[in-house]
């Protein structure tokens, strides 16, 4: 079991060009109050947001289902805003899409995993609906 949260650190290459990356320090987090959503984290100088010029200390965050993850580890995954497919080696591409722009980040497959196994044993897969408060969400939801 864990705590009522998972939070790991990873590294991830931000893909610039086909020659071309960066290194970024990202956080991935799990809450089980939220047990079907991860969060993907890294520092807001990244934003492709030109209107809200973003300082360092904001964050950029972008929530996706869990399973979007787990299934996007071993195959091409995803609709939408964010894309998941497992890359040569042992790494997975993580694609995410805004008005902005597109930014592709290849991470370690194995922390990707081991993060994934942390939540598991926070919320046990197929065990999401146990950890829902359907009013709460409601209530986000409405505002």
């Amino acid at each position: 079991m864990c705590s009522a949260a998972v939070e790991q650190s990873v590294q991830a290459a931000l893909i610039l060009s086909s020659h071309c990356s960066t290194q970024l320090q990202m956080t991935l987090r799990y809450r089980a109050a939220d047990p079907l959503a991860v969060r993907l984290v890294f520092p807001g100088e990244y934003s492709l947001d030109e209107v809200a010029a973003p300082s360092a200390a904001d964050e950029v965050i972008w929530v996706f289902a869990r399973q979007l993850l787990a299934t996007g580890l071993d195959l091409p995954a995803g609709l939408g805003d964010v894309h998941i497919r497992p890359s040569r080696g042992p790494h997975t591409m993580v694609e995410l899409r805004a008005p902005e722009g597109i930014a592709l980040l290849r991470f370690e497959a194995g922390d990707l995993r081991r993060f994934l196994a942390a939540s598991y044993r926070c919320v046990p897969e197929h065990q999401e609906g146990r950890h829902l408060d359907a009013d709460r969400a409601l209530a986000e939801l409405l505002g």
